[in-house]
């Protein structure tokens, strides 16, 4: 069942969320129920947006899937999976003038509108000076989100079966991979974890079709923790029961959350408030795959690029195309901060369980100015 909640007020469900059952149960339900507290807080936010001359827009959703697997030898599992995310974009009278902020959760009690709104009227205000800048190569502070983006990327190009056979940026010749080869700093960590607390989602195998990255033939078989990437080294690629006997690797199915973590402590804004002149982005979009043997991505940035000077933040700048490899901004990456709960924007409709840290990268290459505003 699915709730929903945009500009035009509240959508339709049944009751509260509910979880746990067993496999006659029924569908567990969702409802507007879950949307009170946070509608309560949004019109306060709307309220204040409108005697500051600012204008908000978004979209709220949130959803339970139950999802039932049985087999003919007698297998039976169940799970009851709640998402719930909201977007916000918030526009001023300044060319330019637009910022967004994502989040996902479980259930909308985690969602602080004050402090949201609090950060969208601050980034707004960075756009009250704007500064042209070539295409380049510039230091960088990738916020979570675009960070997420980026990691999601090379996730789902991370089939073992495809990097045996030499097609992905995750092979080596002769049908080998780079398994134990180092791709990041060390002490950096990729890992998929069901059973994560903040990120919990479904424990086993759940594929309605086959490919290189799942098998109908593997539904119902238990998920654990993996490690992908394991002190800067490729420890994992995804691989399936057929394509782990064919590779003579451990069986690594996919899991519907991903974590990066490096062990930093800094927030985003204390790295910014190290960085002596780099841009500052809000979010990435129309991100595309150029190159998979190097997995070369293109795309933009969108809503708020911004100048970073002795510290602080002076000013917007326009907005890019980008060209870069996840893989390789790993290996250039000159910092990453403390991992949090985020929230990607162009893969926000696929993959929403996401931790992901503030990185910087110290000649990020804008390959071109954009027009886009």
């Amino acid at each position: 069942t699915t709730a929903g909640l945009g500009t035009g007020g509240l959508g339709t469900g049944g009751g509260p969320v509910t979880a746990g059952g067993t496999f006659a149960d029924p569908a567990a339900r969702t409802g507007t129920a879950v949307f009170a507290a946070f509608a309560r807080d949004l019109a306060e936010a709307f309220g204040s947006a409108r005697a500051e001359g600012r204008r908000l827009f978004g979209f709220a959703q949130h959803d339970v899937t139950t999802t039932w697997l049985g087999t003919s030898t007698g297998l039976r599992l169940r799970h009851s999976q709640p998402t719930g995310s909201v977007e916000w974009n918030a526009k001023s009278g300044v060319p330019g003038g637009s910022v967004w902020h994502g989040q996902s959760t479980h259930d909308f009690t985690d969602v602080d509108v004050a402090a949201t709104d609090a950060a969208l009227r601050s980034r707004l205000a960075w756009c009250e000076r704007s500064v042209e800048l070539p295409a380049g190569r510039y230091e960088t502070l990738l916020p979570p989100s675009a960070v997420a983006d980026l990691m999601i990327d090379l996730y789902w190009s991370a089939a073992g079966r495809d990097a045996a056979e030499g097609r992905t940026v995750f092979s080596r010749p002769g049908g080998a991979t780079r398994i134990g080869e180092a791709i990041g700093p060390a002490g950096l960590r990729l890992f998929s974890d069901p059973a994560d607390p903040e990120l919990a989602t479904t424990p086993f195998v759940t594929a309605a079709s086959s490919s290189s990255m799942s098998s109908v033939f593997d539904n119902g078989l238990a998920l654990g923790a993996t490690d992908w990437i394991r002190d800067g080294a490729l420890a994992a690629l995804v691989q399936t029961r057929a394509s782990a006997r064919a590779t003579q690797s451990p069986v690594t199915p996919i899991i519907d959350n991903l974590v990066l973590d490096a062990g930093g402590s800094a927030s985003l804004e204390e790295m910014i408030a190290s960085t002596r002149r780099g841009l500052l982005l809000t979010s990435l979009w129309y991100i595309r795959e150029v190159d998979p043997e190097v997995l070369l991505l293109t795309g933009l940035t969108r809503d708020g690029v911004y100048l970073v000077e002795n510290g602080e933040v002076t000013g917007a700048v326009n907005n890019f195309r980008f060209n870069e490899s996840p893989v390789d901004l790993l290996g250039r990456t000159a910092q990453l901060g403390a991992a949090t709960r985020t929230m990607a924007r162009e893969w926000a409709d696929w993959f929403t369980l996401t931790r992901m840290p503030p990185m910087r990268v110290p000649d990020f290459n804008m390959s071109s100015v954009s027009p886009a505003s």
